[in-house]
């Protein structure tokens, strides 16, 4: 188990926790090298011999530590701005095994993305394409392009996950996709290189993502029948975890059955896995400051926020909560709110938990490798929290504290 008791202490692989905190600090995100690499390895054993390249989506968890980790396992990367590309390459990432996805790219991150030679655009409307043409012609260079098609298959995930609808801002309709595909395989400046789709995030259940997988085959053999053949089909990403009680089908429920529409295909099979990788790999180390009884709440406040962690606040997102060190002949009778220091009503990190708690006491945020630290902010002015990557018996130092006077570096006091 990446993070479970030893000896009523709760343990990042052989570190304690406890330790974790009075090296580092809090609040602080803890990550598993071994969690990451045994969930990046299911994918690679799902596709078994097949030609597949596993693109984490940086989005989820866009740590130099973790990239460069999954770089060395042979990930390619999903990324959706300049920025996230630019990590990849600062990681070792390589740039031929990395796509640029996302709905709003500018003119510079299009530049950038073709000078450092990605494997694919991924393109999401028509103006883009036009956008896309036009850089390339004043570089002197061919785009490789895909489109990211709407398959209208519903994930059945929740509304500000869900990706694939044709309300969804994401992607090309499907009815528009083959002349699209005609318009640039006209162009000298466009490489038709693949196809891609993604039609949300935490599917607990392979069908929609099977049924996506037939709707793009079939778009893929009428492009075929029109003399447009594709190099890659990527079918995106979207696995759900396990957060409380959800029980997501296997990631080879997925895959097999993809594999099983696209049997016979040659081209080369892409995912965008990003939370199956990280999520359940990394926990968020927070510390209690007050227990607060009131006459209808009970609350926890503790040392982490929603600036650390919105996902509670903004998706209404249940993680578990543990303590660090169990408390011997202690009943968790008192049921508690967790909360942090920010002014904000919102600012909770779980709700109506059974726990016995004092202050001082550490409890680790579980489920937290994901959209975590790569989602926080500095609202009322804090410092975003370190990152510790734990490696066996070793814990080092991912990323470190911010510090409050760097939060104000670029900015000026005018002379009024």
């Amino acid at each position: 188990m990446d993070f479970a008791y030893r000896n009523g202490a709760l343990h990042a692989e052989q570190v304690p926790l406890e330790e974790i905190a009075r090296q580092f600090g809090t609040p602080c995100y803890v990550y598993s090298r071994q969690g990451i690499e045994r969930h990046y390895g299911e994918f690679r054993r799902a596709f078994g011999a097949r030609d597949a390249l596993v693109a984490y989506s940086v989005k989820a968890n866009g740590n130099l530590a973790v990239l460069a980790l999954l770089a060395k396992l042979g990930a390619g990367f999903d990324v959706v701005s300049g920025g996230e590309l630019a990590r990849v390459l600062a990681a070792g990432g390589d740039a031929r095994k990395t796509l640029f996805s996302g709905v709003g790219k500018t003119e510079a991150e299009i530049a950038q993305a073709l000078d450092a030679r990605v494997l694919c655009l991924n393109l999401e409307s028509e103006a883009e394409l036009r956008r896309v043409a036009t850089v390339a012609a004043r570089m002197g260079k061919r785009a490789p392009v895909a489109f990211r098609v709407n398959p209208d298959v519903d994930a059945k995930t929740h509304p500000y996950i869900s990706t694939g609808l044709k309300q969804n801002k994401f992607g090309v309709a499907y009815a528009d996709a083959e002349r699209l595909y005609r318009e640039a395989a006209r162009l000298p400046q466009a490489e038709v290189v693949g196809i891609g789709c993604h039609i949300g995030s935490l599917m607990n259940s392979a069908g929609p993502y099977i049924d996506a997988a037939g709707r793009i085959l079939a778009l893929v053999q009428r492009l075929e029948t029109g003399g447009i053949r594709l190099s890659h089909i990527d079918l995106g990403g979207g696995f759900g975890i396990r957060y409380r009680d959800e029980s997501p089908a296997p990631i080879g429920e997925f895959l097999d059955g993809a594999l099983g529409v696209l049997a016979g295909r040659k081209e080369r099979l892409i995912v965008d896995p990003g939370r199956a990788i990280v999520g359940n790999a990394g926990v968020l180390l927070t510390r209690v400051e007050y227990v607060k009884p009131g006459a209808e709440k009970n609350f926890l406040v503790v040392d982490a926020a929603m600036n650390d962690l919105i996902r509670p606040a903004l998706y209404g997102a249940w993680h578990d909560v543990l303590p660090v060190r169990q408390a011997e002949g202690a009943a968790a009778n008192v049921v508690y709110d967790i909360v942090g220091p920010v002014c904000e009503s919102a600012d909770f990190l779980a709700k109506d938990r059974r726990l016995a708690a004092r202050p001082g006491d550490l409890l680790a945020v579980m489920s937290a490798g994901a959209y975590a630290m790569a989602m926080s902010s500095n609202y009322n002015t804090r410092p975003r929290a370190a990152e510790v990557l734990v490696d066996g018996g070793k814990a080092h130092l991912a990323r470190q504290r911010e510090r409050v006077e760097e939060l104000y570096t670029g900015e000026s006091v005018l002379p009024w």
